[in-house]
């Protein structure tokens, strides 16, 4: 084993120009991340340097098998944390051989919204709040409880330090240092409430670059999970009872927002969320409905709401925005399997674009 190790490790740079490229992108789930690697001649630094590529959407339940042809777009670069040296991570999306973007796209759109003037213009900032959690390969049963049964209340879990109450502190570790070597302005990791849980925080990050990160990251964490063996579940509610379910607040503000009298800005913003509520809601994650019941620091599905530090609300604005007149609010609402190119446009294309009648 120890020579399968010193050849995963293998410096390629020492001995050639080609470099191994990690093609990502999103599969018919609109969760499952694939990838596949190809070699390159020399090292790169922009995603036009690289070509495209094809792959079976036969396979991933995005083509029919008699025309299974799908076109991977690069989009992004990110260093490679796993074969490390000149090798990248190529965020790609994905198109027909005609150039039509295929159904579960979903950066197409987001990328037209954010590249309207009057949003490039506000600079839009995203931090994203990632939460998931860990389950024991063989029974799918969160990291850490017995098997079937259940550990303590919920309580002494969140932020905890301790072999009786935190579980999965190596995964989470190991992908926190991979995402920052790979480029992800990952900002920090935390213990959620619920045993077996965890979150971590990408941003802030402006416009469409915030949602490659956090699919980047959801990546090499699908790679960690995978060396550890542990699975990792998005589900928004992966334990039914009196556990927290698992979210991915998403913290927003713009140019207007973060300038004097940005305050008032942002209670505009947020009243033309409350209108479109309903829109946002059926975007925003399968499942959500398990989530957002009211209890467990959210707010009922059915019910848009708001409020200054008030973690049961669906937008929450914090008490140093409401002081300063200024900052950001957090949308908490979307659901741990959002797609985040989805969930930021749409936040975007309704504070930014939308004109209400």
């Amino acid at each position: 084993m120890s020579l399968l190790t010193d050849l995963i490790n293998l410096n390629l740079s020492d001995h050639t120009e080609k470099i191994i490229a990690e093609y990502i992108w999103i599969g018919g789930s609109g969760l499952d991340v694939r990838s596949k690697a190809r070699t390159l001649p020399g090292p790169v630094t922009d995603p036009s340097e690289i070509p495209n590529w094809n792959y079976d959407g036969s396979s991933t339940g995005q083509a029919p098998g008699k025309d299974s042809e799908v076109i991977l777009y690069p989009q992004a670069i990110f260093k490679d944390p796993f074969r490390r040296g000149n090798n990248i991570l190529v965020m790609c999306d994905c198109y027909t051989p005609a150039g039509d973007p295929i159904p579960t796209n979903k950066r197409y759109n987001a990328a037209k919204i954010f590249n309207h003037p009057d949003v490039v213009a506000e600079e839009p900032w995203y931090g994203i709040e990632q939460e998931y959690t860990l389950l024991q390969k063989d029974v799918k049963w969160p990291l850490g409880w017995p098997v079937g049964g259940f550990p303590g209340p919920q309580g002494p879990y969140y932020c905890s330090a301790g072999a009786d109450k935190s579980f999965g502190r190596d995964v989470v570790d190991a992908h926190y240092k991979a995402s920052l070597y790979a480029g992800i302005n990952i900002s920090g990791i935390n213990g959620e409430v619920m045993p077996g849980q965890w979150e971590f925080q990408v941003g802030p990050s402006v416009g469409i670059s915030a949602s490659d990160q956090v699919w980047v990251a959801r990546y090499i964490l699908e790679r960690i999970t995978e060396i550890a063996g542990v699975v990792l579940s998005f589900d928004p509610k992966p334990i039914q009872g009196d556990w927290n379910g698992a979210g991915a607040h998403t913290n927003y503000s713009t140019k207007s927002m973060r300038e004097n009298g940005g305050y008032e800005v942002i209670k505009k913003a947020i009243e033309k969320l409350g209108l479109r509520h309903k829109e946002h809601i059926t975007s925003y994650g399968e499942g959500n409905e398990r989530r957002l019941t009211g209890r467990h620091e959210t707010a009922d599905i059915n019910t848009f709401s708001w409020g200054v530090a008030n973690r049961g609300a669906s937008v929450r604005v914090g008490r140093e925005t409401e002081k300063n007149g200024k900052g950001y609010f957090e949308d908490r609402r979307p659901a741990s399997n959002m797609d985040p190119y989805t969930v930021t446009s749409m936040i975007a294309d309704t504070t930014i674009l939308w004109k209400p009648t």
